[in-house]
């Protein structure tokens, strides 16, 4: 807005700047309802019948320690079924018996178990609702003292204290529970045999031809270009009624590279034919099957861990958590030109493991 000076002349009003005009802080345009949404708190405490009745209550805790009895009987029930339903035959029949037993057995401990847990915290444990405050930083000496009295608290409200056949059969049931699993592992690993021994030698020898996998036509070396990667068994696995075993030690990676690529240490000259070289497909780290081979980098990957191997360099490790290089197979050809082993793997095949240096 403009005004006289006292020349008479009219002279710009200077412009107050929003700075010059703040007053405190605006009450916007919040706008307070006068229909807020309060606290509901609890809901009306319902009583539970075996509150109300003794007799419900006694037939509540009857089912409880029945469900538990339940879970010991199905641990048993598979424990039994794993002994009585051996798989050793290999028949389809066998097979479907034993696993069709015990899953009902372990099927059965831990439904029993679970059902038993959930049916005592609702139908016996204590009916209330309350706020658990959680405090960040450690108590103090009355706040632990309080932890205490919390727990003892909480033994007699859940009963555990005073119900002891509840508790019994619940020990019970959570020391059987874990019994078939042990069972089942210890029938995994090999009877009246030492594993080291065994994972020391597979069905490789000398003279041996290499075979396709599955096919079993042996190879020869002519047949094996340069970049190519062929899955081998030995000769006459197939004939085996164990041939998973034996193949889960001996399987091999069979790859051609030029001759001029490898780089094998003093004594190993002589175990690759042509630029031909064949490595274990057990991974060293926990045994899963090296089967993806890289022909720009001629490197072997693990698809588990993702560790790596260079073909070039005796399938040494350059990435992931395998400790030791894939061991070598010692190949040549016979006289009909075919692939041969010269001898077994020179050292253990599958995961390292604690007798080993």
């Amino acid at each position: 807005m403009a005004h006289d000076d006292n020349s008479g002349k009219e002279v710009a009003a200077p412009v107050s700047s929003a700075a010059d005009k703040y007053e405190g802080p605006s009450t916007g345009t919040a706008v307070i309802a006068s229909d807020a949404f309060t606290d509901p708190g609890f809901p009306p405490h319902r009583e539970r019948m075996t509150d109300l009745d003794p007799k419900a209550d006694k037939r509540a805790e009857r089912q409880v320690f029945t469900l538990f009895y339940l879970s010991i009987a199905g641990s048993i029930f598979a424990i039994a079924s794993y002994i009585g339903f051996p798989i050793e035959s290999g028949a389809t029949g066998d097979l479907r018996l034993s696993t069709l037993t015990l899953g009902v057995g372990i099927a059965l401990a831990l439904l029993g178990l679970g059902l038993g847990a959930v049916h005592w915290s609702k139908a016996l444990m204590m009916n209330e609702e309350g706020i658990d405050e959680r405090h960040p930083i450690r108590g103090t000496e009355a706040t632990r003292d309080r932890a205490v009295e919390i727990f003892k608290q909480a033994n007699e409200e859940s009963g555990i204290g005073r119900r002891t056949v509840i508790r019994n059969t619940l020990i019970g049931a959570l020391v059987a529970f874990p019994l078939p699993a042990v069972v089942l592992f210890r029938g995994l690993g090999p009877m009246n045999v030492n594993p080291v021994e065994s994972l020391s030698s597979t069905m490789w020898k000398k003279g041996m031809r290499l075979t396709l996998d599955p096919s079993g036509l042996p190879v020869k070396a002519a047949d094996v270009t340069l970049g190519s990667a062929f899955h081998i068994i030995p000769e006459g696995i197939n004939d085996f009624h164990d041939k998973l075993e034996r193949k889960a030690k001996a399987a091999v990676l069979l790859m051609r590279l030029d001759p001029k690529d490898l780089n094998p240490s003093p004594g190993r000259e002589g175990w690759a034919y042509d630029g031909i070289v064949a490595y274990s497909k057990i991974c060293t780290h926990v045994g899963c099957p090296v089967a993806l081979y890289e022909q720009q980098t001629h490197h072997l990957l693990c698809p588990c861990h993702q560790s790596t191997f260079d073909v070039e360099n005796e399938c040494k490790v350059v990435f992931g958590p395998a400790a030791r290089a894939l061991p070598q197979l010692p190949i040549t050809v016979d006289s009909d030109g075919y692939l041969v082993a010269q001898s077994d793997f020179n050292e253990p095949v599958g995961p390292s493991f604690w007798e080993r240096s």
